[in-house]
């Protein structure tokens, strides 16, 4: 006897505890690291983002992944030496870190998964699986790499509930409990960051030799096209991102622009002025250094990299007596994982505390199909057959 009430009360205190455990699915875009992955890469993102805003028929998209790949070979081992992208390592190194704070406040209780939007064995579906084969019932969906919100936040939560729906039981949901959080591009923490890093650069290299009014910076935000199919790009969230950085730095530094990182895709209007133009303004302003900055991306990629490399490289030609900085991103600075848990710390007590929720998916069936029946009944029929005229007032003539 005593044997059992010992362990029914062990697994009524192990059903408590794991009803306190809280999964944090942090997400990034990954990046392909061996060239024959390249076709696979473009074709998700193709997928998942093109689709938003170019008129692209699927049929094209296998054709065009392969294409785009050739591209991307020639820019990857012509250009650069088989360049191979710091992204992963240190999304890597920002989820180890998250991780840590995190856990300095919850204990084990709490765990950081990364999920790369485009990259197996990283892909949501995988990491949810394995979220869901812990024991996790709790998820915050938490999108890092890029701070414009909406647009390419939303990839992430639509990877999600396509994961979910192949995931769910019968007739009960194992997930009881999700949050969210789409950007932080108005956190104070991540602005007074960014204002310091450009600060600390200009001071080391630049001061001595280049007066403020001379110093141009241009901070870079992820490009967006003005049309996406009607889903909200992403431009207010980096449109306000960038006014508040510029906002704490102008009146010591005059010269600032925005300068966005497009994907120059044709037929479409994408945010302006793109880097490239930013700089050339900016020197045409008297700028005779230029710092550039990335602001809308918080961990490295190919973008932050290649592309303001190629930028610097092309108007370098054309002005050899400017001096180029190129900055990094937030990436891993200690700082930055630090704040990036404290925005999670209201989420991850409120799905704690929350009742958890009891979803069942077979309702959701069953009630779409009832309102299509229902719906069916009200097309200009009453039940007994006759039509529903009544209400004119005319049958009666």
């Amino acid at each position: 006897m005593v044997a059992i009430s010992e362990t029914r009360q062990q697994q009524e205190h192990q059903h408590s505890s794991t009803s306190d455990r809280v999964a944090v699915l942090l997400m990034g875009y990954g990046e392909v690291e061996r060239y024959e992955d390249f076709a696979n890469y473009n074709e998700q993102a193709l997928n998942l983002l093109t689709a938003k805003f170019a008129p692209v028929p699927l049929w094209l998209y296998p054709p065009l992944a392969k294409l785009l790949a050739v591209f991307d070979l020639h820019e990857w081992s012509h250009q650069h030496d088989k360049f191979i992208s710091p992204h992963n390592a240190i999304f890597e190194s920002q989820r180890a870190g998250i991780e840590q704070h995190l856990q300095e406040k919850w204990g084990e209780d709490v765990q950081v998964f990364k999920a790369f939007n485009f990259c197996a064995p990283h892909l949501p579906e995988q990491v949810l699986a394995e979220i869901k084969e812990q024991g996790f019932t709790k998820v915050l969906i938490y999108p890092l790499l890029v701070v414009d919100s909406i647009f390419t936040s939303g990839i992430a939560v639509e990877q999600v509930n396509n994961a979910l729906a192949q995931m769910k039981d019968q007739d009960s949901h194992w997930v009881r409990g999700i949050r969210y959080i789409p950007s932080f591009y108005n956190e104070d923490a991540y602005i007074n960051l960014l204002v310091q890093m450009v600060e600390e650069k200009v001071e080391q290299e630049l001061a001595a030799s280049h007066l403020p009014s001379q110093t141009g910076i241009i901070l870079m935000n992820h490009g967006c096209p003005h049309e996406a199919k009607g889903f909200t790009s992403g431009i207010d969230e980096s449109q306000a991102l960038y006014e508040l950085v510029r906002e704490r730095l102008i009146n010591r530094f005059p010269l600032i622009s925005v300068g966005w990182l497009n994907h120059q895709t044709p037929l479409i209007k994408w945010t302006q002025p793109n880097a490239d133009l930013a700089a050339r303004n900016l020197i045409d302003l008297g700028a005779t250094a230029l710092v550039m900055m990335p602001i809308g991306f918080a961990t490295e990629n190919h973008e932050t990299l290649l592309d303001v490399e190629h930028i610097i490289g092309s108007i370098r030609k054309k002005h050899p007596e400017v001096t180029y900085i190129q900055m990094p991103c937030v990436n891993d600075h200690p700082t930055f994982t630090e704040m990036c848990a404290d925005w999670a710390h209201d989420h991850i007590a409120s799905l704690r505390d929350a009742e958890p929720l009891a979803v069942n998916p077979q309702l959701a069936v069953e009630k779409a199909a009832k309102v299509l029946s229902h719906s069916h009944d009200h097309d200009g029929h009453s039940h007994d057959g006759h039509h529903s005229h009544d209400h004119d007032g005319h049958h009666h003539h």
